[in-house]
């Protein structure tokens, strides 16, 4: 397949998770009521700019009917060794127990799937190949994005590839240096939305030609780590990216270069100079918000019922709020249909949020909403309550 297609660099910010059919019945449940609380699930992201192999191979593939079919050779030929499942799942390439962990911990030759500790098979999106590529410019200023499907902080750690590095082997600890850590970044809206990340300037190195930015995403709330890797040609490059279906649609990413440092500027009139007017000083999210939520389920032959409640454990009112959950992988769960909801999946991901009688919930309140599965469902996963 032909891996020279050139994206221009308008923005492309289409949701493309799938919203299921929305149901106004309650179905009668049979079975015993278990009660299950709120714990913190997993986060979720990946580098859109620079892009990682995951989020460009699952964009690539994604066709109108939401089937995949890779256009870029080394997309295909991950998919033909793990199949849809990884793909899917594009921004969970990550390790629960992670904890900051480099060398000596994550082997060399698994730094792009952080050694294959997480829930998905991401091992070979290790090799070597002709992965969609970035094209930017050496010591210019970009304007790095990071998808925020789960907001939580922490730091990026961003590593590149030292000169002299042999692109033929997987990377290993000696082939990196460290030239970047981001704390705690500010984002762009809420989380669970494909289009929305974290961002920050970002000053590139000095590089000539290919090499691989490797972003570690350590959390301070807990133990769990992100890792992806991303291919970057340097070649007086403007964002623009190779190696990918002509038509895909890549939220978050427009070319996301924003000045060269080549670019003199008048310290009078640089508008970065005005706190009021830097948009890395705009809150992320209101302390004062904040919910838990319960599910009682009803098991049944063959699925079961969902009732979720909602409570606005904050200190005002509750504007808006999101359900995040992570399906078992290979439980073959699916919900089959719900009320006072909406919600997206995406792989094993869901997302439930609110419909307008009850998206608004005041201080101690509540707001219920439930779904049907098919499939054995006998425990729910852990959930979180994010307002937005």
């Amino acid at each position: 397949m032909s891996t020279t297609a050139v994206l221009g660099l308008q923005s492309r910010r289409r949701r493309l998770a799938a919203v299921m059919a929305l149901v106004l019945a309650v179905v009668a449940a049979l079975g015993i009521s278990t009660l299950f609380t709120q714990s913190k699930s997993e986060a979720h992201g990946a580098t859109v700019f620079p892009g990682s192999r995951q989020y460009f191979c699952y964009f690539d593939a994604l066709t109108q009917n939401g089937s995949l079919d890779p256009y870029n050779e080394a997309c295909q030929a991950a998919f033909d060794e793990v199949g849809a499942t990884p793909f899917y799942n594009w921004f969970g390439n990550l390790d629960s127990n992670g904890a900051g962990q480099t060398v000596g911990y994550i082997p060399d030759g698994r730094l792009c799937d952080g050694g294959g500790n997480g829930p998905y098979d991401f091992e070979p999106f290790n090799d070597p190949g002709a992965w969609p590529r970035t094209h930017v410019t050496a010591g210019a200023t970009v304007e790095w994005r990071y998808n925020n499907w789960a907001h939580h902080p922490g730091k990026f750690d961003l590593y590149i590839t030292k000169e002299g590095w042999n692109p033929d082997e997987p990377i290993g600890w000696d082939d990196l240096e460290l030239f970047e850590t981001i704390q705690d970044p500010p984002q762009t809206g809420g989380s669970g939305n494909e289009a929305n990340y974290y961002y920050a300037d970002l000053t590139l190195p000095e590089r000539d030609g290919y090499h691989i930015v490797y972003t570690h995403w350590v959390r301070s709330d807990s133990n769990e780590n992100f890792y992806a890797c991303s291919d970057v040609e340097f070649d007086g490059g403007n964002g623009e990216i190779t190696g990918i279906n002509p038509d895909a649609e890549l939220p978050g990413n427009d070319g996301g270069v924003t000045s060269p440092t080549d670019e003199p500027t008048d310290p009078s009139t640089d508008p970065t100079d005005d706190p009021t007017d830097d948009p890395t000083d705009m809150p992320t999210e209101d302390p004062d918000a904040s919910c838990d939520v319960e599910a009682n389920l009803y098991p049944y032959s063959g699925g079961a019922s969902v009732n979720m409640t909602v409570t606005n454990t904050g200190t005002k009112q509750l504007s808006d709020w999101m359900i995040h959950w992570l399906w078992e992988p290979g439980s073959n769960i699916e919900i089959r249909d719900y009320w006072n909801a909406e919600i997206s999946s995406m792989g094993d991901m869901e997302m439930a949020s609110p419909v307008s009688w009850n998206r608004s919930v005041p201080t101690n309140g509540t707001a219920s909403f439930g779904f049907n599965v098919t499939g054995d469902l006998s425990q729910m996963p852990a959930l979180e309550c994010i307002p937005t």
